[in-house]
């Protein structure tokens, strides 16, 4: 990788890394789900990302959509709860938009990653504000683009999104769950960070931790 543009290994690299911090964070996870879910998200995310990083390592993707089509069909196929659709759909995405390819320049990446977010829009039809992991994307996102439009490197866009990943997931806290299975707690689900947003904005650390290294 440079730092205007990041290799197929790269994005591995990052797929590999979200799967140690899911890893490492289980219980933390695990203890939010329980709050305002089923808590088996933290299962859930270990279970299908420990899947996913097998399948990389068993064999190796020689271009972008393929490692993203792999990791997105392995997360609906393994993991349960809205968490396994939602996290394929955006990778699913990701791969399609970015197509058969062995690197992706600033444009093209942040391309990509506005088409997982959209897949994540059409799979859970959630909104600004209803305490998902759409809080946590889409700032994340406009800071990763706005980094872009700023003329930061990918490595910097990558930090600023991770950023704006910490600031959307602590504000779920304060938000009245409008989706899932959250949303049946109605005004219960104030003052619990959503275990989705938690976990996206693991995503963003794991890319900006991948992109920071030299």
């Amino acid at each position: 990788m440079t730092n205007e543009t990041i290799s197929v290994d790269q994005l591995s690299g990052w797929l590999t890394r979200f799967n140690d911090l899911v890893t490492e964070q289980v219980s933390y996870l695990t203890e939010l789900d329980s709050a305002i879910g089923d808590a088996d998200h933290g299962s859930n995310m270990t279970r299908g990302m420990s899947a996913v990083v097998e399948k990389i390592q068993a064999s190796p993707a020689g271009t972008v959509d393929e490692l993203f089509t792999g990791a997105g069909m392995t997360l609906v196929t393994s993991v349960g709860g809205a968490s396994g659709p939602l996290y394929g759909t955006f990778f699913l995405r990701i791969g399609a938009t970015a197509g058969p390819v062995g690197t992706l320049d600033a444009p093209g990446l942040a391309s990509a990653l506005r088409a997982g977010l959209g897949g994540v829009v059409a799979r859970g039809k959630a909104e600004v504000g209803d305490k998902t992991m759409f809080d946590v994307l889409a700032p994340a996102l406009d800071a990763f683009d706005a980094a872009l439009a700023g003329s930061s490197d990918i490595p910097s866009a990558a930090r600023a999104a991770y950023s704006a990943a910490q600031t959307g997931r602590d504000a779920t806290q304060a938000l009245l769950a409008r989706k899932g299975r959250a949303s049946y707690l109605g005004e219960r689900s104030i003052g619990h960070i959503d275990p989705g947003a938690a976990s996206t904005s693991l995503l963003f650390q794991a890319l900006a931790e991948t992109l920071g290294k030299e």
